[in-house]
């Protein structure tokens, strides 16, 4: 039942962002009085799931959820049916059609897309508000694992910057300091910068260590397990840790290092209780964990939105999330840090949806998701919208539309291309899923 909600989910947004992107060349078309043959959802590679003839136009679905296309007459794309191109140019077809009008009707889909993530974000943002952690907020500093050690951080540190740019909240400066090229922290009062190796980065993604950085906290117990060692002890919740066998402890970071380095020993541990220091006698087991959690101080904040307030930053949410995934495009197409191993196909992504439904998520994904469909729709590939734009441009600069044999090689060249992606995408898939096995 869980992997049937993830696969519901993923079909569900796939299937409203293909359609709405499809709107987008479609309505266009339509209104410049441009002829379009085919409206699909999903690829009817040799067959189709359904369709329908309605007008001029057959709608329907294929099997093969890659996306969607609607094809319109007079035009040049990856179904390569040149034959209409031999006739003289019909007044409905697309090629017969001015620059200007072509160029809306290609653009149409990267519009939908942004405008929907847009709206999307601006709903939430009235709706739910704007959550995060401000970085000043962090009054002991960052803690972080060995993963974060290797990009040259230590537990301690206070994030100042990172490539330059003021870190103000927490939640970015995870994302900002695997993308960016330095970081600047204050380490026991000295400023320092330092860069952000390929090398570190490589062992982040490796381990997919997206935790590798969280913040630093006293150690407050919040909850003593029963039939724990710690709760034996007499240890309980509200009680705050400040030795371990008469060494001061200051952080969490630095007796859950104590009890590790401790297995089948004693302990003698001091906390404060009422004002009043109690010490405690227990044995660490074999798993190296005695029964508590941390009480985590929430640093959390919420910024409220009207509706007209809502717009302005539903923009600057979109603006931001686009500018990040162009950042995320220089990082994967650095061979040094392997990030390109990590890139999910639509296996990899049904298994980042949640097991049980969540409106929040599936909107955020589906803005997030509307994003990056618009921002990898735009890019000079021939075969994507941005090819096509890129030769209508040269057509609108020269004065001179490039001949057909050139559209139909780069139409060519863009495939190979995208099928070289799909490739590595999906290749990164079947090898996740084979390692589970190894």
């Amino acid at each position: 039942m869980d992997l049937f909600t993830q696969i519901v989910m993923f079909v569900l947004i796939i299937s409203v962002l293909v359609i709405l992107h499809e709107l987008g060349h479609f309505i266009p078309a339509k209104y410049f009085k441009t002829k379009v043959e085919k409206f699909y959802l999903f690829f009817d590679v040799k067959f189709s799931l359904f369709k329908k003839k309605i007008g001029e136009t057959v709608y329907g679905i294929g099997w093969l959820p890659l996306g969607g296309y609607v094809k319109i007459a007079g035009m040049i794309d990856e179904s390569m049916d040149t034959d209409q191109m031999k006739e003289e140019p019909k007044p409905w077809e697309f090629r017969s059609k001015p620059a200007w009008q072509r160029l809306i009707i290609m653009l149409g889909g990267v519009t939908v897309n942004f405008l929907l993530a847009w709206i999307i974000y601006s709903f939430m943002l009235f709706n739910n508000g704007d959550t995060y952690i401000p970085a000043k907020s962090l009054k002991y500093g960052i803690e972080v694992d060995s993963i974060g050690e290797k990009l040259g951080l230590k537990t301690g540190d206070r994030i100042i910057a990172v490539d330059g740019k003021e870190s103000k909240r927490f939640n970015e400066a995870v994302l900002d300091i695997i993308l960016g090229d330095e970081v600047t922290v204050d380490r026991n009062g000295e400023k320092i910068t330092f860069p952000l190796t390929d090398e570190g980065k490589k062992v982040v993604f490796q381990t997919q260590g997206r935790n590798f950085m969280t913040y630093r906290s006293k150690p407050l117990i919040a909850v003593v397990a029963d039939s724990s060692v710690a709760k034996e002890s007499g240890m309980r919740a509200g009680d705050e840790i400040i030795e371990v066998n008469g060494t001061p402890i200051s952080y969490w970071d630095e007796f859950r290092g104590k009890v590790r380095s401790s297995i089948n020993e004693n302990m003698v541990i001091t906390v404060v209780r009422d004002g009043k220091k109690k010490k405690m006698d227990l044995t660490v087991p074999e798993e190296g964990r005695i029964g508590i959690l941390l009480d985590i101080e929430n640093l959390s904040v919420t910024d409220t939105f009207t509706f007209a307030q809502a717009i302005p930053a539903g923009f600057s949410r979109t603006i931001k999330v686009l500018t990040d995934q162009i950042r995320q495009f220089k990082v994967i197409f650095n061979s040094k840090t392997g990030a390109y191993k990590q890139v999910k196909g639509p296996i990899g992504i049904v298994e980042m949806m949640p097991t049980s439904w969540n409106w929040t998520f599936f909107w955020g994904f589906m803005a997030m998701f509307s994003v990056w469909l618009a921002f990898i729709n735009v890019l000079p590939i021939p075969a994507l919208d941005g090819g096509h734009v890129m030769f209508l441009l040269y057509e609108i600069i020269s004065g001179k539309a490039p001949s057909q044999k050139v559209l139909e090689r780069g139409q060519i060249a863009g495939f190979v291309i995208l099928m070289g992606l799909m490739l590595v995408i999906f290749g990164n898939d079947i090898w996740n899923i084979i390692k589970r096995f190894i």
